[in-house]
C-alpha cells in the first residue's frame, strides 16, 4: 500500500500551491535602494537659478554667433525665364532653348573665406517614402552588384539594360550650374570635400561607375561622367542624402576667396532644373560659417527662452516661499485634514 505524503494533507502547504502571490523580492516589492530627493523650495529655487545661469550664457553665445555668420540669399527661378515663356514656364525648362542667364549679387558686408555656395530649393519633397526608398544601396557600394535594382523602380532598367545608378533619387538629381567672376576675374568654386567623408569611403564605391544613366525617354536632372567613379562624384553623394523637410539646401562648394563689401558679383547659371512642375522655389546662397555652424538663430533663442523661463519662475517661487511660508511636511495641508468631514 502506497504511503500518503507528509504534506498532502497540510492546509498550508495547498493554500500556497493555490495563491497566486508572486515570490516575495526587493525587486517586486519595489524595496530596492533608490534616490528620493525632497524638492525643498531652495532647492527648486537653486535648479531654476542654476538653469538660468548655464543656458542664457549659451544662449547669448549662440546668437551672437549665429548673427556674425554672413549671408546672401538670391531667388532666381522666376527672373529667369524669358519674358515670352512666362505663361508657359513648364513647356520652358522643358524645351530646348538656351538657359543660360546672368544675375549679379551685391555683397552688403565682408565675407570671409571659405564661403560656401549652396542651391536651396522649396517644396520638394525628398522625404516621400517611396522616394526615399529608391535606391539600392549594394549597387552604390559593390560593383559587383551592377545589375542588382531592387527597390529602384521605376528607374531600374532601360531598354532591359539596368541603370547604374538606379531610382528616383538618382534620376532626379540637381543640375543647374553656377559660375561667380569679380571684376571679370573668376571665382573659382571648388567642389572637393564638400560630401560626407563616410558617405565617400563606405556607401559609393572606388571601383563603381555610371552605367544607362538617364538614357531613357524621359530626363529627370544631372548626367554622369561614366569614367568618374561613384566615389568621386560629390554633387551625387550630397543629392542622394536626401532631406527631411520640404525646404532644404544642398552644398553646391566653396569659394576660397574673401568678399568685400561693395562687391559685385556676376553670376552665370544654367537653369536647367524644373521645378515650374510642381510650383517650386530656387535659390542660390552664399554664406559663411561660425565655430556654430551656418546661420541658425534658433538655437540661440531657444536657449534664451528656456533661461529666461527658468530665471522668471526661481523670482515667483522665492516672492511666493518669503511672503507666504510654509512649514516643510505639516500635515494641515493634507485634504483630510483639511476637511475633517469627508466634504
Amino acid at each position: 500500500m502506497a504511503t500518503p505524503s507528509a504534506g498532502s494533507n497540510d492546509p498550508t502547504a495547498a493554500t500556497r500551491r493555490q495563491t497566486k502571490r508572486p515570490k516575495y523580492s526587493k525587486f517586486t516589492q519595489q524595496e530596492l535602494p533608490a534616490c528620493k530627493p525632497i524638492l525643498t523650495p531652495r532647492a527648486v529655487i537653486s535648479a531654476f537659478l542654476i538653469v538660468t545661469i548655464v543656458f542664457i550664457p549659451i544662449g547669448v553665445a549662440s546668437l551672437i554667433a549665429s548673427r556674425d555668420v554672413v549671408e546672401i540669399i538670391h531667388r532666381y527661378e522666376a527672373d529667369c525665364v524669358p519674358g515670352n515663356w512666362s505663361s508657359d514656364k513648364v513647356g520652358y525648362i522643358q524645351s530646348s532653348a538656351d538657359k543660360t542667364c546672368t544675375r549679379e549679387i551685391h555683397v552688403e558686408k565682408r565675407m570671409k573665406s571659405p564661403i560656401y555656395v549652396y542651391y536651396q530649393l522649396d517644396n520638394f519633397y525628398q522625404n516621400h517614402r517611396r522616394y526615399v526608398k529608391s535606391r539600392n544601396d549594394e549597387q552604390l557600394r559593390d560593383s559587383s552588384k551592377a545589375n542588382s535594382t531592387s527597390g529602384c523602380k521605376p528607374e531600374d532598367y532601360v531598354n532591359g539594360v539596368p541603370i547604374l545608378p538606379c531610382g528616383l533619387i538618382a534620376w532626379s538629381m540637381f543640375n543647374d550650374t553656377y559660375s561667380f567672376s569679380r571684376n571679370n576675374n573668376n571665382l573659382t568654386v571648388n567642389k572637393k570635400g564638400i560630401s560626407w567623408k563616410s558617405d565617400r569611403e563606405h556607401k559609393f564605391g572606388d571601383d563603381v561607375f555610371p552605367k544607362n544613366f538617364q538614357n531613357g525617354t524621359i530626363i529627370g536632372g544631372a548626367h554622369l561622367n561614366e569614367t568618374i567613379p561613384l566615389s568621386e562624384q560629390e554633387d551625387l553623394i550630397v543629392w542622394m542624402r536626401t532631406a527631411a523637410l520640404p525646404t532644404f539646401r544642398k552644398l553646391y562648394g566653396k569659394i576660397e576667396m574673401d568678399l568685400e563689401k561693395g562687391d559685385v558679383i556676376k553670376v552665370v547659371l544654367q537653369n536647367n532644373y524644373n521645378t515650374y512642375s510642381f510650383n517650386g522655389k530656387k535659390k542660390l546662397v552664399l554664406s559663411t560659417t561660425s565655430w556654430l555652424g551656418g546661420k541658425n538663430d534658433f538655437l540661440g533663442i531657444a536657449y534664451l527662452t528656456v533661461g529666461g523661463l527658468s530665471f522668471f519662475l526661481s523670482m515667483v517661487f522665492t516672492i511666493v516661499y518669503f511672503v507666504k511660508p510654509r512649514q516643510l511636511g505639516d500635515p494641515s495641508y493634507l485634504s483630510w485634514n483639511r476637511n475633517p468631514g469627508g466634504h
